[in-house]
């Protein structure tokens, strides 16, 4: 794939992400300097214990003009100025991708600029070459290839990123996501929603030995996670205190526990993922779940013993946010990919294997008709 090294005939750029509940626009110059970004989360489902799709959908809508005109505001500039826009197309929950995509086209037609769709996990497993993110870790850069761990509310999966493009999945999770079950479990502790950076907070308090929690899948073959029994363990713990509120010391010690207990299948199943995988550079780990401090640790601890560098975007970075839509959009535009995404639909499920064989399905019609309109 060719090459493109200089970005500045394609920047300013304006990236949206409206993938779950969190409204994100930011723009980036050619170099990933981020200009300006704003990120909106929805409170409203709090009170019902979790994305409700509709509602998502609906504030969207509702919030991301104005979000959009602020970010401009931010970075001191218009519309005529954007020269590229980028939005999440999928994965995700459907309408939210419709809002946020179609409102992204919508101003490329406008301003005959070009659009770019990016996939939403590449996004999360991209995020730390971003120069900031290096910044922040001191790391001067990040090369092929590196094993990325993707942990959050909706993905935990393990893929060998041998370039941009190129990902081949070791391994995902066969029922629940690492982040669904720590909301999970810290809705059953009476935490709220989203419930991962309480539990975090509470496990603190607690001893991790308190309880003999399961650790499924560990130490066998391959790389694939399963946190639905480790859910059904803490269930049960739970269960003889009925509808009363758990002591608080019982509670921070289940909490503890359940953390120690992801914090060893991470690290069993991440040492059977380098054993899987070609020689790397770097242990990377991206996601909302990349954010807790005692995984952090755990897998920092498995880089260090395998020799190779560790790498996490800042915290600000691991929740879903518009500049890792920006980066990788730029990121494939520096390989030499020419946009032809606009005439592509959101699709809520959107494996990353499928991203060069999806944008080369587009008839030929289809492709000389948007490039003729923009």
């Amino acid at each position: 794939m060719p090459v493109m090294n200089d970005l500045s005939s394609v920047t300013p750029l304006l990236a949206i992400e409206t993938s779950c509940d969190d409204t994100a626009c930011a723009i980036l110059d050619s170099e990933g300097t981020i200009l300006s970004q704003a990120v909106l989360s929805q409170e409203s489902h709090a009170a019902l214990g979790g994305v409700v799709p509709e509602i998502a959908a609906r504030a969207h809508l509702e919030v991301l003009p104005q979000l959009v005109d602020l970010t401009l505001q931010r970075a001191q500039l218009s519309l005529q100025d954007i020269r590229y826009f980028a939005a999440t197309i999928g994965p995700g929950l459907i309408g939210g991708l419709i809002v946020g995509s179609s409102y992204a086209k919508g101003l490329a037609i406008a301003q005959k600029k070009p659009f770019i769709g990016i996939n939403h996990i590449e996004g999360h497993i991209l995020t730390p070459r971003l120069p900031y993110a290096l910044k922040k870790q001191e790391i001067e850069s990040l090369t092929f290839p590196y094993l990325a761990l993707l942990m959050s509310g909706g993905h935990c999966q393990c893929l060998l990123i041998e370039d941009i493009g190129a990902y081949r999945p070791l391994g995902r999770t066969i029922d629940d996501a690492a982040g669904e079950a720590f909301d999970k479990v810290a809705k059953m502790l009476g935490l709220g929603w989203p419930g991962g950076p309480a539990l975090e907070a509470l496990a603190q308090e607690g001893d991790p030995k308190s309880f003999p929690l399961p650790r499924p899948l560990k130490g066998r073959e391959g790389c694939d996670f399963s946190f639905s029994g480790l859910k059904t363990a803490v269930a049960r713990i739970i269960q003889p205190y009925g509808q009363q509120a758990l002591p608080r010391l019982i509670a921070a010690n289940i909490a503890a526990s359940f953390q120690q207990a992801v914090s060893d299948i991470m690290e069993d199943r991440i040492e059977h993922a380098l054993q899987m995988a070609p020689p790397v550079t770097t242990l990377v780990v991206a996601g909302g779940v990349a954010a807790n401090k005692k995984l952090r640790a755990t897998l920092n601890a498995v880089a260090s013993r395998h020799n190779i560098a560790f790498s996490a975007p800042p915290l600000a970075l691991c929740t879903d946010n518009a500049v890792m839509i920006g980066w990788a959009a730029l990121e494939r535009l520096r390989q030499g990919e020419r946009p032809r995404d606009i005439a592509l639909p959101p699709r809520p499920r959107w494996p990353l294997s499928e991203r060069k064989v999806f944008s080369a399905s587009l008839g030929q019609k289809t492709i000389a008709a948007t490039e003729a309109m923009l």
